[in-house]
């Protein structure tokens, strides 16, 4: 072979070789592209998961807390229905603090 032809020769491998760099490249950016894409996936999926579990229990929570404060509620406005009002004994008392 003669030196010019060594030198194209050379060349053209390095071409070759640069061209199997980019393509290596490519394929590797579109493996990690499509693995990130599972991962989000699986991600995504266990959050709405755990999300729900949560979210009934909050909702289970919150419903057991208003009906334990409705029934306070109802407890206490039946004891102030039970009292009985004597406007008489209200109406001597403050005489006696004002006299």
């Amino acid at each position: 072979m003669q030196e010019p032809e060594v030198l194209r020769h050379l060349l053209k491998i390095e071409a070759d070789a640069a061209a199997l760099v980019d393509d290596a490249q490519i394929e590797a950016d579109k493996r990690v592209a499509e693995a990130e894409k599972q991962n989000r996936k699986v991600y995504e999926d266990r959050y709405a998961k755990e999300f729900a579990v949560l979210n009934e229990t909050y909702e289970q929570e919150i419903a057991g807390i208003k009906g334990d404060h409705q029934t306070q509620l109802e407890t206490y406005r039946q004891s102030l229905e039970s009292l009985s009002l004597r406007p008489d004994r209200f109406a001597e008392l403050a005489g006696s603090l004002l006299n």
